[in-house]
């Protein structure tokens, strides 16, 4: 069968889909991506459907100082329905020379959900983070609101009649656990995380408890502050091995190892503890090595991810704008009591199944209505 993969040009929500995709295919199925390029070529393998020029998406070009409810309105009205708009013509085209039987939709490529539903397709969401699910706007009705009125544009801009375009009626794949992001308030299928494989390595020849700092490849400048507290609080912690991330390569110490990137699941195999901003897929790598986290939440969806860390007992919270370093190390010290939590949410990550499952839940979507 057949199987559309429409995705936005991040490679935190492509990474999940590719591994479903690698699934797929080896199963006999025939796959394709739709999306903004030439971004989206340079994430995945096989054959890309072009949907718009990924260069007015690029993460680079978010103001970085964005909080609160300046985020969320950055994030939708510069963002997500100007990326919608930009894509429905090619994510149309892809649909009419691929004749896929099944669309699988990233929940912020709303343009996959307005093209299946008007061409009568069933489709998948892909919630390649899980905050939605909790209806995190649910007690805040006016901006809620304001969401739904943006939506409403959408659709009729497109002509489709449909529910929310986030969440599909058919199904809606959740890339966590119930263990990590609790119940939601829609019926989803929680397939756990989709890793990459542990590749590469990083020589670090010392025999004490590694602590690993990284705030994601899309931080960079919003994020030195917070690193180089991060190396102070670790050039103080003698017991320990630091290794801080910086993409920059602006930071320099003696005693706290510094790397531009890192061959991030292999490294966290080996962590004792991980600090970072509560990006999903980096939470979830440590976690799937059983690794409790110091989580920093700076913007988006990474508040409530640090919330469900810290209500599994899998870590401890900081304030990312006014952490010092001696902040930055009481959390390092007082993540270690978490460990018993990080170590069931590695467990309820092996036993949801992963891509296998997402794919058998997508091939269940073939031939329905």
């Amino acid at each position: 069968m057949r199987f559309l993969l429409v995705v936005p040009p991040l490679a935190g929500h492509v990474a999940p889909l590719r591994g479903v995709a690698a699934v797929l295919v080896r199963r006999g199925h025939s796959v394709a991506w739709c999306g903004p390029c030439p971004e989206l070529s340079a994430l995945v393998s096989g054959r890309v459907f072009p949907a718009g020029d990924s260069a007015p998406f690029a993460v680079s070009r978010r103001p970085p100082g964005l909080r609160g409810f300046a985020a969320l309105k950055y994030l939708w009205e510069s963002y997500l329905v100007p990326l919608a708009d930009a894509m429905v013509p090619g994510v149309a085209a892809a649909v009419a020379d691929f004749a896929p039987d099944v669309v699988v939709v990233d929940q912020q490529a709303m343009a996959g959900a307005l093209v299946a539903a008007r061409c009568g397709l069933p489709w998948a969401t892909s919630a390649s983070t899980s905050t939605e699910l909790a209806d995190p706007l649910g007690a805040l009705p006016k901006i809620a609101s304001w969401v739904a009125e943006l939506q409403a544009g959408l659709r009729a801009r497109h002509h489709v009649r449909l529910g929310d375009l986030r969440f599909s009626p058919h199904l809606v794949l959740a890339f966590t656990t119930r263990a990590l992001a609790g119940d939601s308030r829609l019926p989803v299928a929680y397939v756990g995380p989709v890793l990459p494989a542990a590749s590469g390595s990083l020589s670090l020849v010392d025999d004490r408890p590694l602590v690993v700092v990284t705030l994601g490849t899309s931080n960079a400048a919003a994020g030195s502050r917070f690193l180089a507290e991060s190396v102070d609080a670790l050039a103080g912690m003698p017991s320990v091995r630091g290794l801080v991330v910086d993409p920059t390569g602006s930071l320099m110490s003696e005693s706290v190892v510094l790397a531009r990137r890192i061959p991030q699941v292999a490294v966290f195999a080996r962590a004792s503890v991980v600090v970072c901003h509560g990006g999903h897929n980096t939470v979830c790598e440590a976690l799937a090595a059983g690794v409790p986290l110091v989580v920093a939440p700076i913007r988006d969806d990474q508040s409530m991810l640090a919330q469900q860390v810290v209500a599994a007992s899998a870590g401890v919270r900081l304030r990312f704008d006014r952490a010092k370093a001696a902040d930055i190390r009481t959390a390092i010290e007082s993540a270690e009591q978490c460990r018993p939590g990080a170590a069931k949410i590695r467990e309820s990550f092996e036993a949801a199944g992963g891509a296998e499952e997402a794919a058998t839940r997508l091939e269940s979507l073939l031939g329905r209505d």
